[in-house]
């Protein structure tokens, strides 16, 4: 039987509340959601889920992460343990170790980081806490867990929410807008420029009511933590096969055909950061994509203090001639004028 949420977001304060003080609250996510993923995936190959997209070697389970409860050396094996899964699956290779279970600045040092990290994994030690019977669908409980803690480490830190999740309502909500449910076609792809913790591209992707396997999933993001998450969700959704980049979208997209052109999609949605000031930093004033610059037909470049138009102009580019998009940006962008102006008329 499936385990309510409220549940697992009990045992998740707890597992915060092991780390409090040698961190920012921001940073919780990074190893609770870390040992909440081993769990999980755990519990799953445990009950011969067939459906279990990843591999889990020998040695790397959650019971021997309880086995090494109380050893002086649990953090250097607890990253020994994470680096052979991220050996084992490439999607997770560069992102699976960014928290660092030696961190002595973060965990504390000799007998401190050896009870902090015992207690954190005690946490998800519970009998009552099997996740075999919780299937990664829309609305998970796991990918839910993941958008309760960013929500709140987001408030806790004073960064704000949307750079790290957004909330599911507004992703159905976007990908209705687009009609994606009334694609017929055998194939079609989705991309997210700002992707965060992926929670947009898995909610649309749900929402076409397609298999996975039908939708090519791409998408990129500046915060390589961040990502981290986003490609272990996909895991989590039996998405195995996503395109999540790490980069600066507009100054060095990833997503691209050559020096000049970027790839399209048929769907793009985005939840990109208000208003970014210095987005100019690294990017060309003509850029080379032709997303804004000097030319016949390129918009004007937008203001280099803000840049909700530089990230339209990029997903507008980013689309096929018949493509569709959804983005959620501030009200200024109806109505200030100058090259925002411009841009609007165009």
């Amino acid at each position: 039987m499936a385990i309510k949420k409220s549940q697992l977001y009990t045992k998740l304060w707890q597992a915060c509340d092991e780390l409090r003080g040698g961190m920012d609250a921001s940073q919780y996510k990074d190893y609770v959601l870390v040992v909440l993923f081993i769990k999980y995936i755990s519990d799953r190959a445990k009950n011969g889920d067939a459906d279990l997209y990843i591999d889990l070697p020998e040695g790397c389970t959650f019971d021997d992460l309880v086995a090494l409860k109380g050893r002086p050396d649990i953090g250097e094996r607890m990253n020994v343990i994470l680096a052979r899964i991220g050996e084992a699956n490439e999607q997770l290779a560069d992102t699976i170790t960014n928290a660092d279970f030696a961190d002595e600045q973060k965990l504390g040092k000799g007998k401190d980081l050896v009870e902090t990290v015992s207690n954190l994994i005690a946490v998800f030690q519970d009998k009552d806490l099997d996740l075999s019977n919780n299937r990664a669908a829309d609305d998970d409980l796991i990918g839910d867990a993941y958008e309760y803690l960013m929500k709140n480490f987001a408030t806790q830190s004073g960064k704000s929410k949307g750079q790290f999740y957004t909330p599911g309502e507004v992703s159905r909500v976007m990908a209705r807008v687009v009609n994606i449910a009334e694609d017929r076609r055998p194939m079609i792809s989705i991309y997210d420029m700002t992707c965060g913790s992926g929670s947009l591209l898995i909610r649309a992707a749900a929402e076409s009511g397609r298999p996975y396997d039908q939708i090519a999933i791409e998408g990129q993001e500046l915060d390589l933590a961040t990502i981290g998450m986003a490609k272990m969700s996909m895991v989590i959704h039996g998405i195995d096969d996503a395109e999540l980049k790490h980069g600066n979208t507009l100054s060095d997209p990833q997503h691209k055909t050559d020096d000049t052109h970027l790839k399209t999609f048929d769907y793009a949605f985005a939840n990109p950061p208000f208003s970014v000031k210095g987005w100019m930093k690294g990017a060309q004033e003509n850029d080379p994509f032709g997303r804004w610059g000097h030319g016949e037909g390129v918009a004007p470049v937008p203001p280099p203090k803000c840049g909700d138009y530089a990230f339209l102009l990029h997903m507008i580019t980013s689309l096929k001639s018949n493509g569709k998009a959804a983005i959620i940006l501030p009200h200024g962008v109806l109505f200030r004028g100058n090259a925002e102006g411009e841009i609007r008329k165009r």
